[in-house]
């Protein structure tokens, strides 16, 4: 299990992360608004502005003050160093 920090001490599993997604698209907007009626949102911004959106397997959507950018960059990063743990130590990633 890896988790990926998302802001503010917060942090998810990447193995349950469908899709990050930029806030500015009206899809977005509208992914936000139907998982806040569905009671689906999870807000970890601590009062600050939304920058990304998270899709999780469950249909739930987290809403992080993190650039999409940045999210991207420390699963790659995670993921990386997953492969080269796994290769190192012999077994196969999957």
């Amino acid at each position: 299990m890896q988790l990926i920090n998302i802001g503010f001490g917060n942090t998810v599993m990447i193995d349950r992360i469908i899709a990050v997604v930029n806030t500015g698209s009206s899809p977005a907007r509208k992914l936000k608004e139907l998982a806040k009626e569905g009671g689906r949102l999870i807000d970890v911004t601590e009062g600050r502005r939304t920058r990304s959106l998270l899709v999780m397997d469950s249909n739930h959507i987290i809403l992080s003050s993190i650039q999409p950018d940045t999210i991207s960059q420390r699963l790659a990063a995670l993921q990386l160093s997953t492969h080269v743990n796994s290769a190192v130590k012999g077994t196969k990633v999957g």
